[in-house]
């Protein structure tokens, strides 16, 4: 599908979110795209675990030198996207942001309170493509093939299969939900999931495995399971988020992506947001709601 696209084309990723979908819609094409790739961050380590180096540039300047099209993610982690949308609008280069989630379209195209919006928008299912035009009625949305959740479902073996453990996908929460005292959201949201673990009914014996967001630093959560060994708390250490799931029978997390993933592949797929923060923003059915678990009222 990036074949059809006027080439050459530019590739800006930073977060891991619409990096995996660029990267999947690349292997489809047989990575026959002319493109230059600028990927940092999280995106840099997916790129680096899935292609040859050779299409690699260093610099949004290398990437844009002569593209007809810009193909960029739009994370919140770093100015790197959203600089190239701007260095790409100022040369007259069609540009196109990748939308990943469900939740904080404005903000993603803001930075110091300018706005930089693309020609068009990507999206990869329709209560996306919903919100984008909401938010944006002036741009195209495109709703493409979600072909990095096929390949991620494809991976994953049957729910028989999985064992009682208990995978919890991370993310950072990026507030405090108005307890500064409590420690960051992310921490608030584990808390609430380790005192209120006995409400999952989860089987004898089962573990509950941390598996951090690509964006968190090593040992970010290595103190929170130390102290947690009691309900057997340790790191995943799996390859990839396919075979996490895999193991698992039940996931759990906030608003990651993952539990997206895990619906699809059948898993019995827990929300872990506390009563007191924001309520969850991922219009899928099938959630459960850890607060409706622990206070049924």
């Amino acid at each position: 599908m990036l074949l059809e696209l006027p080439s050459p084309l530019a590739v800006v990723c930073h977060d891991a979110g619409a990096a995996n979908h660029v990267q999947a819609w690349l292997q489809a094409d047989g990575d026959g795209t002319d493109c230059r790739v600028l990927v940092d961050g999280p995106a840099a380590q997916l790129w680096r675990q899935r292609h040859p180096p050779g299409r690699l540039v260093a610099s949004t300047d290398e990437a844009l030198d002569g593209a007809a099209t810009l193909l960029s993610g739009t994370g919140w982690a770093s100015d790197l996207e959203h600089d190239a949308r701007r260095m790409a609008r100022e040369r007259g280069i069609r540009s196109i942001a990748v939308i990943d989630h469900w939740v904080n379209y404005a903000m993603r195209f803001e930075r110091q309170g300018r706005n930089v919006l693309p020609d068009e928008i990507w999206v990869t299912d329709p209560d996306a493509a919903d919100e984008a035009r909401r938010c944006f009625p002036g741009v195209v949305v495109r709703e493409q093939p979600n072909l990095y959740l096929q390949a991620q479902v494809a991976g994953i073996a049957p729910v028989a299969q999985a064992g009682p453990d208990l995978l919890v996908v991370l993310e950072p929460a990026r507030s405090h939900w108005g307890r500064d005292t409590a420690g960051s959201g992310e921490f608030q949201a584990l808390d609430y999931l380790g005192a209120n673990l006995p409400a999952l009914g989860l089987p004898g014996g089962a573990a509950v495995r941390l598996r951090p967001h690509p964006s968190d630093p090593p040992g970010k959560y290595d103190a929170w399971i130390a102290g947690h060994r009691g309900i057997g708390a340790r790191l995943d250490e799996s390859a990839s988020l396919a075979e996490a799931i895999s193991h698992c029978a039940s996931v759990a997390g906030c608003e990651s992506y993952a539990l997206v993933v895990a619906l699809a592949a059948g898993r019995r797929v827990v929300c872990t947001l506390p009563p007191w923060a924001p309520a969850c923003r991922l219009p899928h059915a099938g959630l459960i709601h850890l607060s409706q678990l622990a206070d049924p009222r």
